[in-house]
């Protein structure tokens, strides 16, 4: 058993690292596209909830009362009083979908974390029988902090009150409120159709965009890498 879980481990490696024990460590670029296309899923699903959070109507109405007010309105349609109660969102799914999400992002910066990520394996293996297109991790890892940070502010959209809780523990103020949500609307709706669309280029056109603020910041002087490839990656 142990032989075949050290075996397995040595294909996934072979698949998704050209060697992990390398001081810069590259990745199969094929695999990281593939493993965007599984993920596209998650800023689709979180951009429909939040369509629907923010479009949809409010109320629902019940049913038990509906009466004809013998009314129109400007547009010739008939009025009617109804009994209408306010829509309660819950988002326990869409947490954890999100801590998930999460989870993958910071699974991908680091070789150990790797070998946990579903995604990662089911991409790696989807990859075997293509070409590896061998990219430095650091750009990839920069890039997948940018998600990261996308999604952990989402996370504290959807549960304003218990990071609210947080903050106002920790300093011992009551700085935020945990009554209503701080964070405007357009904030993680924006965030989300942004993180779908890096997600698609990278997925369908491979262009890394991450990599390519880490590389203008390479060129820059912002940052600066050991990795050689890392600091000469092609704009292009």
């Amino acid at each position: 058993m142990m032989n075949a879980l050290k075996s397995l481990g040595n294909v996934f490696q072979k698949l998704w690292y050209r060697d992990p024990g390398e001081k810069s460590v590259f990745i199969n670029d094929t695999a990281v596209r593939i493993r965007a296309g599984l993920m596209l899923l998650i800023p689709l699903y979180m951009g429909l909830t939040l369509y629907d959070v923010l479009f949809s109507s409010h109320w629902v109405v019940t049913g038990n009362v509906i009466k004809d007010t013998f009314d129109t309105d400007f547009d010739g349609r008939i009025l009617y009083n109804v009994e209408a109660v306010r829509r309660t969102f819950e988002y326990s799914k869409q947490t954890y979908v999100l801590f998930y999400a999460l989870f993958e992002m910071i699974a991908g910066m680091f070789v150990w974390s790797s070998r946990l990520s579903p995604t990662i394996f089911i991409a790696s293996l989807l990859a075997k029988g293509s070409q590896p297109v061998w990219k430095p991790l650091l750009p990839k890892r920069f890039a997948w902090s940018i998600g990261a940070t996308m999604i952990a502010t989402c996370l504290v959209f959807f549960n304003p009150d218990v990071f609210a809780g947080w903050v106002n523990g920790l300093t011992g103020h009551a700085l935020l409120t945990t009554t209503s949500n701080f964070m405007p609307r357009w904030i993680p709706l924006v965030l989300v159709w942004v993180c779908l669309g890096f997600m698609w280029m990278e997925a369908v056109l491979g262009v890394c965009v991450g990599c390519k603020v880490h590389a203008l910041l390479v060129r820059m002087g912002v940052l600066k890498d050991e990795c050689e490839a890392c600091n000469n990656l092609v704009w292009d």
